[in-house]
């Protein structure tokens, strides 16, 4: 197997089916279609990895933005209870326009419950841990074209740009057809791959538009990815738009850039054993990098020893090139 039909079967058992994807994006239409039917609605949107088109399977969730009219809610945006107030405004227009009962664009939602920032909105049992949800987030459109978006805990209205995420993604696809596909692999890889606590699903994505090249084939595009994130990712991960500051401030940065370190070694030693006509082991060592779902042949078996029949000790192969110092490379 080719090193690229290798990286094309990967990503199958990555990607989500397109049927399962179609579904989402009809689920989200659907809010947006009912909820834009309101008169103090001037704007619905669908944001999140689904708009940015770096979603992993399974799709259990969707984003939609509800732009309000601030003129119809003239409260809205100043401290105290108006978060509060704009987030149950929501929900009662999702409960009437797609309640289960007597939803008037489509009986589809078993539940809604306002959260921090959104109301959860449950098409599926809200005991399911697997059901399906679309986080229905009210806003208001400011001068210069960001939103505020109520936050409940603090009662207080915060900025917030997701389209500025999703056009600067957009960018980097058209500048590179594999940045979205490899976005979705370092999703996959920080669940596959033994990194230290949890790590949010942006984080890996801001890095990528941070580290990721806009050019060349698969293999060298993660090689350089992890070299350049090992390097710089305790400068900290933060929202491009500039506005909602770190993106995960309990993330254990050092685990992370271990696992970057780790990876960048494996990943410059499998660019270097295809280089070196190895196929076979570069694509080991791609599985040691991104999990047993990537395929690779299994490594050769030693001889026996003709004395014992037991496999002979053979001195081990030095790798093709002296890996990185990555471990020690200074932060800023």
């Amino acid at each position: 197997m080719r090193i690229d039909e290798a990286f094309d079967d990967f990503l199958g058992s990555v990607n989500e089916n397109i049927d399962q994807t179609r579904l989402a994006r009809d689920r989200r239409d659907l809010f947006k279609k009912a909820l834009s039917s309101e008169p103090d609605v001037t704007e619905a949107f669908g944001s999140g990895s689904l708009s940015r088109s770096t979603q992993l399977k399974p799709i259990h969730d969707v984003d939609v933005v509800i732009v309000y009219d601030g003129s119809q809610h003239s409260s809205w945006g100043s401290p105290g209870l108006s978060a509060e107030q704009a987030l149950d405004h929501a929900r009662g227009q999702v409960n009437r326009l797609l309640g289960k009962t007597n939803g008037s664009h489509g009986k589809e939602v078993r539940l809604a419950l306002p959260k921090n920032h959104a109301v959860k909105c449950f098409l599926d049992d809200p005991d399911d841990e697997s059901g399906f949800t679309v986080d229905v987030m009210p806003a208001l459109r400011q001068a210069d074209k960001t939103l505020l978006i109520p936050e409940k805990l603090t009662q207080a209205w915060v900025p917030a740009n997701p389209e500025y995420l999703i056009n600067l993604v957009t960018e980097r696809q058209r500048e590179w057809e594999h940045f979205r596909p490899l976005v979705r692999v370092l999703k996959q890889w920080r669940h596959d791959v033994a990194v230290s606590g949890r790590v949010k699903s942006l984080v890996m994505e801001v890095l990528a538009l941070d580290s990721m090249p806009t050019s060349g084939n698969r293999s060298d595009g993660l090689r350089t990815f992890f070299t350049a994130a090992a390097a710089r990712v305790n400068e900290g991960v933060h929202d491009p738009a500039g506005l909602c500051g770190e993106i995960q401030p309990d993330l254990d940065y050092d685990g992370l850039q271990t696992g970057l370190a780790e990876a960048a070694e494996l990943a410059d030693r499998a660019c270097a054993a295809a280089a070196a006509g190895n196929t076979d082991q570069a694509l080991r060592l791609w599985q040691e990098v991104l999990g047993d779902a990537f395929p690779a042949p299994a490594a050769p078996a030693k001889p026996a020893s003709p004395l014992t029949g037991a496999p002979a000790l053979i001195p081990s192969t030095p790798a093709l090139i002296t890996p990185r110092p990555i471990k020690d490379a200074p932060q800023g």
